[in-house]
């Protein structure tokens, strides 16, 4: 196997393998008496090549890997860094190390039970403590090791900074729903402030994953369905992250694109399962927000999936990492691994039969970096030796890693500052902004008796039933903020500022724990459930309205990341006995509202029938309660619109909008269209949306033409509406999708107000991949449909000649 694997991968020259990569080391050079690669004034590219020549085969194996369950060889029992330990452990350098916020390595305590569901065994390091940690590791790696190469150190960011007392935003999912990228990426540049007081340098984040199966538990950490929509909102938190130009200034960090590619439409719904879909479709759907962020921005790591795409996994893939990402787009930042991933082409898809094979096929297809920890990596080295990995290689992954450090400043100023770390962390304009996007990410999809909003004065009593009305889900990636604010706590202050009495009944519970990282998962007893229902009919009776909490929690939808730790689902269905406690409060016949969090899109079919009003509330993070007091009472008028769209029944899996014409012919018993529609959401307000008018009714293959759409609220309070404009390619050469979202902008117009929003279709929104696999804008008429959803829409025809 060891021989036939190496003749298959470097039977070719190595001319021929080394295109694209970067040029090898040059000789050492001094500038004033010490080492040009210490010197700012010099170019990144310059100051790469001069310590590459410096580095041993070992020191630049060691810049490939990371550490992160094996912490307790760079630490001492308390969890304090140890420049001792790791100068023992490591004396050739350390690339990086996962996740300094938290305590691997530390000895586990007595579990503990947290606000986050999270599974904290040991609670993770406080601000200061985090800062003081990064610190220890650099003063490490800058003055104990040979050349003073500092650390990346990367933490999760998925919706917000992944640490003790961070600010905690609405879930991704949550956060594409707002359709607003300005908001976006005011988050991110919070998230990177957050991290870079604490010296964390690189953000594993953001996920710009296209969603096509409902059923898979990591859809929560996605922005959507669309193509264009994760892209933009992609797009967005990429420049809060790190900004448009290199350096990195001192509160930005680099970011890691997740996941490449066909990772959130598996086969069955099973998170890392083959992704059964053809090159045309990575190229028109899949690819976009990956191929645009890395042309549009500096990105400079990017981090292949766990899935395979045509027999081939895609940390093995060549074809996807070196020959398109980087030869065809020009990508030249590195490729680090997802965790354990390498090793996986060993143990999961059983491609390779030792660990040594799987860092050949991994470095061949251009994986720069093994994380979590060096496991395949650390044996670099020895395979360079042997012959069976090219030096060229190995140099070209160290050079992709040394320039993201210089390109961060991390030579000149690898510290953060310990005394104002904590001072740093969720302050006053964070927690607003918290606020702010939990109200814009709630999606309205009932109301058609007019129930919201609320009026406190009018109320008596309201009944809030749920026990995630207190025990607030906030989705996966979540630590510990400072403070969650549950839905109980909003309306309890809500109702001490009115007048009127709140009262409270559990009515139903999910999930014995909800601690995410939790291998199992109990959900309660239904008897339990039965009694608790019977609770919540008394409670309500006395009421004058209804709010009820449903929906999942961090346990009932998630990653599921080994066999002993699953998280997706086979249904679409309200989990447990969540329908029969609404099925008899609905039978009370008070005005009922559901309010739903949830990280994926629920069949919510009995609550569409009979709630009086729904509100898609996703997981909003710490600030859910203080938001769905605003929206709930008016305060705030919803906005949010549908990033994926929502099943009636797991049967007609896949219900993505953007099918193809022979898609969706019919069932015999049931309807093909979806319950709610992608880029659905109602407000407390009305609008009117003019047709779509073209500058232009023709143009040539190459030209641009502007669009215009009159929007007004035509109702009696103001209110956001979210413009889209869809493309659909009347007849081509290949099959076209029916509508394809091409531009969005959200909009807030007071009561009676009038604007225009102005697109411009250039040729890339046209554009399709043809016979031969180019992409070429094709003659022919193209419909310009536009509206407030994807189903309402008015139409022009564009014709290109």
């Amino acid at each position: 196997m060891t021989t036939a694997l190496t003749r298959r991968l470097f039977g070719a020259s190595l001319a021929a393998l080394s295109v694209g990569l970067p040029a090898l080391a040059q000789t050492p050079r001094e500038v004033g008496g010490k080492p040009l690669y210490k010197d700012p004034r010099q170019s990144t590219d310059a100051r790469v090549q001069d310590l590459l020549a410096r580095m041993t085969l070992e020191e630049k194996a060691a810049q490939l890997v990371g550490i992160w369950l094996t912490k307790a060889k760079i630490q001492t029992v308390e969890g304090e860094f140890s420049s001792e330990r790791a100068r023992e452990a490591f004396p050739n350098g350390l690339g990086q190390i996962s996740r300094p916020s938290d305590r691997k390595g530390v000895k586990r305590a007595k579990p503990v039970t947290t606000a986050a569901g999270a599974d904290q065994e040991v609670v993770n390091r406080t601000a200061a403590e985090t800062a003081r940690y990064t610190n220890a590791a650099q003063k490490w790696a800058m003055e104990e090791t040979r050349l003073g190469i500092p650390l990346l150190m990367h933490d999760e960011a998925l919706h917000g900074y992944v640490a003790r007392d961070a600010t905690c935003f609405p879930q991704a999912i949550a956060l594409a729903s707002t359709f607003d990228t300005a908001l976006t990426e005011k988050i991110f540049a919070i998230a990177a402030r957050e991290m870079r007081a604490r010296g964390s340098n690189l953000a594993l984040a953001p996920v710009v994953d296209v969603a096509r199966d409902p059923r898979w538990g990591r859809i929560e950490e996605t922005y959507g369905e669309d193509p264009h929509l994760c892209a933009e909102i992609g797009l967005a938190a990429i420049r809060g992250f790190q900004g448009t130009t290199l350096p990195l200034a001192k509160d930005k960090v680099f970011v890691t694109l997740k996941h490449m590619t066909g990772h959130g439409q598996p086969e069955s719904g099973v998170n890392t399962a083959p992704a059964q879909v053809a090159e045309r479709t990575l190229r028109e759907n899949f690819f976009p927000p990956f191929e645009r962020a890395v042309k549009e921005l500096p990105v400079r790591a990017v981090m292949p999936s766990y899935n395979e795409i045509d027999g081939v996994p895609s940390h093995a893939n060549r074809w996807l990492l070196t020959k398109v990402l980087r030869e065809e787009w020009g990508y030249k930042g590195s490729i680090q691994s997802d965790y354990f991933a390498i090793k996986e082409l060993n143990t999961r898809h059983k491609l390779t039969g030792q660990l040594a094979d799987t860092a050949v096929l991994a470095m061949h297809a251009g994986v720069d970096v093994e994380l979590p920890d060096g496991e395949a990596y650390a044996l670099l080295p020895d395979l360079v030796r042997a012959g069976r990995i090219p030096q060229f290689e190995i140099d070209a992954a160290v050079a992709r890693i040394l320039a993201m450090k210089f390109d961060a400043g991390l030579f000149e100023n690898p510290y953060c500052d310990e005394k104002t770390a904590d001072a740093k962390t969720a302050p006053a304009d964070a927690v607003a902004l918290a606020r702010e996007a939990a109200r814009k990410a709630v999606v309205l999809l009932k109301n058609d008796k007019g129930v919201l909003p609320l009026n406190g004065k009018s109320i008596k009593r309201l009944a809030l039933l749920g026990t995630h009305a207190k025990d607030t889900p906030i989705g996966g990636y979540s630590d510990i903020p400072r403070h969650v604010v549950s839905i109980h706590e909003g309306l309890a202050a809500e109702a001490k500022a009115q007048g009127f009495q709140l009262d409270y009944a559990e009515a139903v519970r999910i999930t014995e724990t909800r601690l995410w990282a939790a291998d199992k998962v109990t959900l309660v007893d239904p008897a339990v459930n039965a009694r608790l229902i019977a609770e919540a009919v008394e409670v309500a009776k006395k009421a004058d309205v209804v709010v009820m909490v449903l929906g999942d929690n961090e346990q009932t939808s998630r990653e599921a990341w080994s066999d002993t730790h699953m998280g997706d689902r086979q249904s679409l269905d309200l989990i447990g006995q969540q329908n029969d406690l609404a099925q008899a409060i609905f039978d009370l016949g008070k005005p009922t509202v559901m309010f739903l969090l949830n990280g994926r899109p629920l069949s919510i079919n009995l609550l569409a029938e009979r709630a009086d009003a729904i509100v898609e509330g996703w997981y909003l993070g710490e600030q859910t309660g203080h938001a769905a007091a605003d929206i709930l009472f008016g305060r705030a008028n919803p906005g949010g619109k549908l990033p994926v769209s929502i099943a009636r029944d797991a049967g007609q899996l896949p219900i993505f909008y953007n099918y193809k014409p022979s898609a969706r012919r019919g069932y015999l018993f049931d309807k093909v269209t979806p319950l709610y529609p992608f880029g659905f959401g109602l407000s407390y307000t009305t609008f009117d949306l003019s047709a779509p008018r073209l500058a232009k009714a023709s143009i040539g293959p190459n030209e641009s033409v502007r669009v215009e759409v009159d929007v007004t609220n035509t109702g009696k309070v103001a209110g956001d509406e979210v413009v889209q404009l869809y493309i659909h390619d009347e007849a081509a050469s290949v099959t076209r999708p029916v509508l394809e979202l091409k531009h969005f902008k959200r909009v807030t117009l007071a009561a009676g107000a009038r604007t225009t929003v102005a697109f411009e279709i250039k040729p890339s929104d046209l554009s399709m991949w043809n016979l031969d696999m180019k992409r070429v804008v094709e003659p022919g008429a193209f419909s310009i449909l536009t509206g407030p959803n994807s189903v309402d829409l008015k139409k022009a025809t564009l014709t290109v000649a």
